[in-house]
């Protein structure tokens, strides 16, 4: 009996590096660390993600919640959101990430944190992020708990940015979809908090 083959994770661009697409730090280079289950969002979707959510992001409260390389947040950041917090858990990742802090000249609104994401989340202050980004590892099943937890963090009508290899099939009671991509093994889910 043949056995159903898991799509492949998407390739990294470029060699251990991915680009800020926009803003302050527009085509600034972050370091990517190679870790198992590390896929940064390639810089093409990350684009047509950030052309949901719009150029200026001022004022708003973000977390990424498996940040991995910062991509996400750190692109949230250059576009002018007040607040990022950026959740790591690999001590490796998050020293990349401090060195990408210092060579951007990132303020205090940048937050790197080392933590275990779905701790982090449960423990969280509700209603606290205009926008929260879940992009766990590729091969996990944390997903849709992941959901559930980021759900309550969102302020109302928050937005959730959901990167996963399949599309969502169900999702908390609280989400409608806006936006959805399918692009090679990658699947974006744009979700807003109704209330």
């Amino acid at each position: 009996m043949t056995q159903a083959r898991r799509p492949a994770a998407p390739r990294r661009s470029g060699a251990g590096e991915v680009r800020i697409i926009a803003g302050q730090w527009k085509r600034s280079r972050l370091t990517v660390v190679p870790l198992a289950g590390l896929r940064p969002t390639p810089d093409r979707v990350r684009e047509t993600l950030f052309n949901w959510l719009g150029i200026d992001l001022s004022g708003w409260r973000v977390l990424d919640a498996f940040a991995g390389s910062g991509a996400l947040g750190l692109e949230a950041a250059s576009r002018g959101a007040a607040q990022v917090t950026l959740l790591e858990r690999d001590g490796r990742a998050l020293s990349a990430l401090r060195a990408a802090h210092v060579k951007l000249g990132a303020s205090a609104a940048v937050q790197l944190q080392q933590a275990d994401a779905m701790a982090w989340m449960a423990r969280a202050q509700p209603g606290t992020f205009e926008l929260v980004f879940l992009d766990p590892p590729f091969d996990s099943v944390l997903l849709p708990q992941a959901m559930e937890l980021a759900t309550r963090l969102l302020a109302p009508m928050g937005l959730l940015a959901v990167e996963s290899p399949t599309a969502l099939l169900t999702m908390p009671n609280e989400l409608q979809v806006l936006k959805s991509l399918h692009a090679g093994a990658v699947h974006i889910h744009l979700l807003q908090r109704a209330t």
